[in-house]
């Protein structure tokens, strides 16, 4: 079976909410991610066969197939077709799935991976609170009312019960939070992420085109304290989780491009990295959030790997007590983890933080000499993705 190969990828810098991305509609927003992808390699742009693009809110200006409304804002060819998926927070990483699995079958040769999400302009829930009509429109029956004892699925009750039943409390949470923020600010004074960011022209919703590029992730707090974090309501009375210690809102789009070894010759190019295993599971949706750990253990026993082989993992940071209980689950050195920052400090794009954690993970290895990454993300409806990359 042919290999899969990532040539290259790349991100926008985060955007807060109705921040300095928020100006730009996300199709448009996507289709400069393509652009900047076919600049890194220089190839023609009909080799491309398909763009798989991760999406959640598939409403409004995310609708009508948004991977393909990227694609006519490109300038890859008319002839090249996209698609849109939605596996929650982990879209874009099945997005890279997919597109390995493409290539790795031979019925492609190179594959576009990638991911969209403007909060911004499109709000979080927007298309699971649109208005029932006869009682009709929830996605929750009575019959999973009923078999899982809840009116609904709810990820903020989720990160309260992995916190209970891994003994993390408030304190650790705030603690890990501050953290992020610190090795996300210490990586961008030292350059780290300046060769995977796509500079933007800033533009807003409500100054529209601002003078300035954006070329920073616009989340990251440079001066907040443990005080400051601390000081912020829980989302829950009695709870441990607070939108300090959770991830961002944010506006962003990432991609990676996919290929074969037929690919790269076509392409004329090295890969940056070989896909080494993939994994997906299906676990607990009341807790929801746990799956990161089962998939991971799942990945680590296909690869005849140890934790210990793992020189960087990226273990999105949705709550701040999913990537803690995973580290308490599997022991793996805390240092390895997030080791540039994650999203509680640099925003969680939703259907774009699969490719882009890919990105920084992608260059955190080759900066470091690393030799494997794992990445791993909790998804809504208690599923997780991981994948085990080699640094080439």
């Amino acid at each position: 079976m042919p290999e899969a190969y990532i040539v290259t990828s790349l991100r926008t810098a985060g955007g807060r909410r109705n921040g300095r991305l928020s100006g730009w509609h996300p199709a448009e927003m996507a289709g400069r991610v393509l652009n900047g992808l076919l600049d890194r390699i220089s190839c023609d742009p009909a080799l491309i066969e398909d763009v798989i693009m991760g999406c959640v809110s598939q409403v409004g200006e995310q609708s009508a197939n948004v991977a393909r409304m990227a694609v006519l804002h490109s300038r890859l060819p008319l002839t090249t077709p996209g698609t849109t998926l939605d596996r929650q927070c982990g879209s874009s990483q099945q997005a890279l799935h997919f597109a390995a699995q493409a290539v790795m079958s031979g019925t492609m040769d190179v594959v576009i991976a990638a991911g969209v999400e403007s909060m911004s302009r499109v709000p979080m829930f927007t298309a699971s609170t649109l208005p029932e009509k006869n009682g009709m429109g929830s996605y929750m029956t009575p019959q999973l009312q009923e078999r899982f004892g809840v009116l609904g699925f709810s990820q903020f009750d989720g990160a309260e019960m992995i916190a209970r039943k891994y003994g993390l409390s408030r304190e650790q949470l705030d603690e890990y939070a501050l953290s992020s923020h610190r090795r996300a600010t210490a990586s961008t004074k030292a350059g780290h992420f300046r060769d995977e960011i796509l500079p933007l022209k800033a533009r807003s919703l409500e100054h529209g085109n601002l003078d300035e590029m954006h070329l920073f992730d616009e989340g990251i707090r440079t001066e907040t304290t443990l005080d400051q974090i601390a000081s912020v309501k829980l989302l829950k009375d009695g709870g441990v989780i607070s939108a300090a210690n959770s991830s961002q809102i944010c506006d962003g789009a990432s991609g990676c491009i996919v290929a074969n070894e037929n690919g790269l010759k076509a392409l004329g190019l090295k890969p940056m990295a070989r896909i080494h295993q993939m994994t997906v599971i299906g676990d607990d949706p009341v807790m929801m959030l746990e799956a990161p750990i089962p998939a991971t253990r799942r990945a680590l026993q296909k690869a005849g790997l140890k934790i210990d082989d793992i020189d960087l993992f990226e273990i999105n940071e949705a709550f701040a007590s999913v990537p803690l209980a995973w580290l308490k689950a599997l022991g793996a050195d805390p240092q390895r983890m997030n080791s540039r920052g994650g999203s509680i400090a640099m925003g969680h794009p939703l259907g774009a933080s699969g490719t882009k954690l890919m990105t920084t993970l992608l260059h955190a290895l080759q900066q470091t000499g690393g030799r494997y990454g794992l990445q791993a993300m909790c998804e809504a409806g208690g599923m997780a993705n991981a994948i085990i990359v080699e640094n080439l």
